[in-house]
């Protein structure tokens, strides 16, 4: 059930949490006449505070989001933009509250998906937050292909604050398989130099191999940090990594 958490204390709530002995300028109408008549004291019924999830949400705004290997595919940030956003839709249906990494305090309810959508558009830099909620989850959206020693230097820092997030992996089928063939020149999109391949076919089994070691240690580094990891590509239908992100949000015992 999503809008509504147990904090693990006593609180505002519906759900017993605990009976304590009645404390002279304790409200006696919180007194549980039941089970203060199996002893000689008085106990009152604690519930257990409960309240809505903050979310805290993040997509890679850096140049490399923006190429696609085929113009019938969308772009890695055109399909990251359209997964944070359609699971903001149904976090904020179900009551939760939802923010930008550095993006200001947390939206609920009407009003909130269109104000979210416009902070997104100015959204840059690292995943960076120095004032994240009590009990925040986080969902990063990125292809994560930067040197891993840089992905653990921008998350070690949310993972210290405790947050718990969900790392999804984009990734262009081109990316993967390197479909090309003959002399290629890759021009970087961050502006950086040009490589001019002779051989296209020559190197796809080492590429296939850093990448694959790459993937290794982003899963091992996000496992480390506490953090899951989703992948998804961007020929793949959105819903199906939509469920999985639900999925992962999802209260223990509630899958």
């Amino acid at each position: 059930m999503q809008g509504v958490h147990g904090r693990r204390r006593s609180g505002q709530g519906d759900s017993f949490w605990q009976f304590r002995p009645y404390l002279p300028g304790d409200d006696a109408a919180r007194v549980d006449w039941r089970q203060s008549a199996k002893s000689d004291r008085l106990y009152l019924r604690e519930t257990e505070w409960e309240s809505a999830q903050t979310v805290a949400l993040w997509r890679d705004a850096g140049p490399g989001m923006d190429w696609s290997g085929h113009p019938s595919r969308a772009t890695k940030r055109a399909r990251a933009d359209l997964l944070l956003l359609a699971l903001s839709s149904l976090l904020l249906r179900g009551g939760e509250r939802v923010r930008l990494l550095g993006g200001g305090r947390g939206l609920s309810g009407r009003g909130a998906l269109p104000a979210l959508a416009m902070r997104l558009e100015g959204q840059s830099g690292p995943p960076a937050d120095t004032a994240l909620p009590r009990h925040a989850r986080g969902v990063l959206f990125g292809d994560f292909l930067t040197p891993l020693p840089e992905i653990r230097a921008a998350l070690a820092p949310l993972a210290s604050a405790g947050l718990r997030a969900t790392l999804v992996v984009l990734t262009d089928p081109a990316e993967e398989t390197l479909p090309y063939g003959g002399r290629v020149r890759f021009e970087p999109l961050d502006g950086t130099d040009a490589a001019l391949v002779p051989r296209v076919e020559g190197i796809r089994g080492l590429y296939e191999e850093r990448l694959a070691a790459h993937r290794a240690g982003l899963s091992a580094l996000a496992g480390s940090l506490g953090f899951r990891m989703l992948s998804h590509r961007t020929d793949h239908p959105p819903e199906a990594a939509l469920m999985a992100l639900w999925q992962a949000l999802a209260p223990q015992g509630a899958r």
